[in-house]
């Protein structure tokens, strides 16, 4: 595995993979950005020239430095990611919750978006040779097999994207020089004057709100540069930047000398992208072969990049267990079968319903903007944290709340054309996370905490009394308590009262997720010395919580060095050094009805129940052996009962 240091290194490998799994959806925009720009419009100089210089500007001031200047710097322990840097900064303020929330849930609606306006555009080549191609059907296949092969891990495959980025990105430098040469002129539409001028005098074409809502599809891809970090490094990430951007450039200038010579038209831009208009007639069925593989690889990046991204959210109580798989050995690859399906099931739906990359163009781009703002906020927060002056950090908020904010209006104005697909997305995303989370502190308001040295007597005699049939040798709780001087009340009422559960040593386990990406840390604290013991883990979250695994690997230790002793006090067993059973009880709090909570509290509860129904049970959520867990569900009473009044009356005699 990689260390944090490793990470830093500039290495031509650390450019080729950063090439191959950073810049797929930053680097297939020019197959769309142009056509979303021009639209309807009538060819002319000032929408060409102000076309090239908005993306330019945008893909300097959003990408360059917001994301490889100053977001990168936010790195959790070589991490980058919404989520990272949520941990990063959430102990500045408990509201930082909600830009982190709504952030991730953009980023996932991104996810469903992205895949089908990639691969459609790319494949929409093929209309300049064959007009009457149904492009949809093989949209739709290419799609359903690239979700199929996820299961099986893409660490094979994904050796083979930096080259093929590189290439990718050449051909579209290449390409742009041939029509550059032609009009070096086109030059000058760097100057952001003509940016001022579209938007401001664009007498003739779409409102300026159109055009930014186009323009921004050009730095979509801006926010997994951040969330990428940590495979590629920030050193890896700056440099391949440099290369990338000046490809995009020249090919956003070729297409805009190409519009240029056809000043005054009218043009049927399915038909005649720009992107495929300046390859050459020979070289086209290559350059659209290249475009599909180029798709393909931007969907993969974001399909991986949401994977992680559930993990994260999973293990920071944002999101309802669900099975993660790791089908290759490769940090960072993993498989979450749920999100998985309904990707594919959401890029399918998209497909079916836009059908054409143009009428995807109005559903792209609102939720990524959301995310940025929100990275904004966390980011400001971290500077905070890392002591930068405030004027500087006021100067960074005012330009990307307005940047970003009217790139927000922009995309608004797409709403009803499309815009409200992913919207809704987003929104049904953040009624999960958010009710998850919010049912989970309300639950926990509610539990009842108790002194535990009050029980260590108790305890003891227990164990050591013979009258009592013993349960296990060796019983495990999984506790929720941060203190070690706590338990809750419903593991004593387990241990003592539901029936009496006599062990040789009680062990309560506690799991802390820690801000840090990878820590695996534990601390043991013998309560009772050979009776209770305590193990707490720090785990990053970024690590699997097979706490089955882990807990056998600590009590391993401690047998080792004499801390415990685990074997079988039955006489017959103990003889011959047998190990005494364990076994886990996980306690599940299953809410009662109280007519207390607020009506919005109630809504939220009502939501977390329905999804606890469909998440994975907490046993399997920690990776325990099922064979050796004890489920007891316990009501959780939020309130007190009503005082009732009984009236006792004699009894009947029957006799008149």
């Amino acid at each position: 595995m990689s260390t944090h240091k490793d990470l830093r290194k500039l290495t031509v490998p650390g450019l080729l993979i950063s090439l191959g799994i950073i810049y797929g959806d930053i680097g297939t925009s020019p197959l769309y950005v142009f056509k979303a720009i021009v639209g309807d419009n009538p060819i002319t100089e000032s929408l060409a020239l102000g076309g090239v210089s908005l993306i330019f500007w945008t893909l300097t001031l959003q990408t360059t430095v917001k994301y490889v200047l100053i977001t990168l710097l936010a790195d959790n322990k070589g991490e980058g990611g919404i989520f990272s840097l949520f941990s990063l900064v959430r102990r500045k303020a408990k509201w930082l919750i909600v830009p982190a929330v709504l952030g991730g849930c953009a980023l996932l609606a991104d996810g469903i978006i992205t895949p089908p306006i990639t691969i459609s555009s790319a494949i929409e080549g093929l209309h300049t040779r064959y007009p009457y191609l149904p492009t949809m059907q093989i949209v739709i296949c290419i799609i359903a097999l690239l979700f199929f092969i996820q299961q099986f891990g893409t660490s094979l495959v994904g050796k083979a994207f930096g080259p093929i980025m590189f290439l990718w990105f050449t051909m579209m430098g290449v390409l742009g020089i041939a029509f550059i040469i032609q009009m070096p002129s086109i030059i000058k539409a760097l100057n952001p004057y003509y940016a001022y001028n579209l938007l401001v005098n664009g007498s003739g074409h779409s409102s300026a709100f159109i055009i930014l809502g186009a323009v921004f599809l050009c730095t979509t891809g801006a926010e997994a540069l951040y969330s990428d970090l940590g495979h590629c490094g920030r050193s890896n990430i700056r440099v391949s930047w440099i290369y990338v951007k000046s490809c995009l450039v020249l090919n956003y200038l070729g297409q805009a000398v190409w519009l240029m010579q056809r000043e005054g038209q009218t043009i049927d831009l399915d038909l005649h992208n720009p992107f495929y208009q300046i390859m050459p007639s020979w070289f086209l069925i290559f350059g659209i072969g290249l475009a599909t593989v180029a798709a393909i690889i931007a969907s993969q990046a974001l399909i991986s990049g949401s994977f992680t991204l559930i993990a994260e959210a999973v293990r920071l109580n944002l999101w309802p267990k669900v099975r993660i798989n790791y089908p290759s050995d490769q940090k960072g690859q993993l498989y979450v079968p749920s999100i998985n399906w309904i990707l594919c099931v959401g890029c399918i739906i998209v497909v079916l319903i836009f059908q054409h990359s143009q009428d995807m163009e109005a559903a792209y781009g609102l939720s990524i903007t959301v995310a940025m703002l929100m990275t904004t906020i966390l980011v400001s927060k971290f500077l905070q944290r890392r002591k930068v002056p405030a004027y500087l950090i006021g100067i960074f908020l005012v330009v990307y709340l307005l940047i970003e904010g009217t790139f927000l209006l922009g995309n608004l104005v797409k709403f009803i054309h499309g815009g409200w697909f992913t919207l809704s997305i987003g929104l049904l995303l953040f009624m999960v996370m958010w009710s998850w989370h919010t049912a989970r502190r309300i639950k926990n308001r509610y539990v009842k905490f108790i002194e535990i040295e009050d029980y260590f007597q108790i305890l003891k005699e227990l164990s050591d009394d013979e009258t009592v049939p013993k349960y296990s040798s060796q019983l495990v709780y999984l506790t929720s308590a941060n203190f070690n001087s706590e338990i809750e009340s419903k593991i004593i009422y387990s241990i003592l009262q539901k029936q009496p559960k006599r062990a040789d040593v009680y062990w309560l386990v506690h799991v802390d997720v820690v801000d840090e990406p990878y820590t695996r840390e534990y601390e043991v604290d013998f309560l009772v010395p050979n009776k209770l013991i305590r193990i707490d883990f720090k785990l990053g979250f970024r690590v699997e919580q097979r706490i089955n695994v882990l807990f056998r690997k600590v009590v391993e230790e401690l047998v080792k060095n004499g801390e415990v002793n685990i074997t079988s006090k039955y006489k017959s067993l103990g003889k011959h050094n047998i190990v005494g059973d364990f076994r886990f009880v996980v306690i599940e709090k299953t809410l009662s009805r109280s007519h207390n909570l607020s009506f919005y509290e109630q809504l939220i509860m009502d939501i977390y129940v329905q999804l606890k129904k469909m998440s994975l049970s907490e046993e399997r959520g920690f990776g325990l052996d099922l064979s050796f867990v004890t489920i007891e569900k316990v009501p959780l009473v939020l309130t007190q009962q009503d005082n009732i009044e009984l009236k006792r009356v004699p009894v009947s005699t029957g006799v008149n």
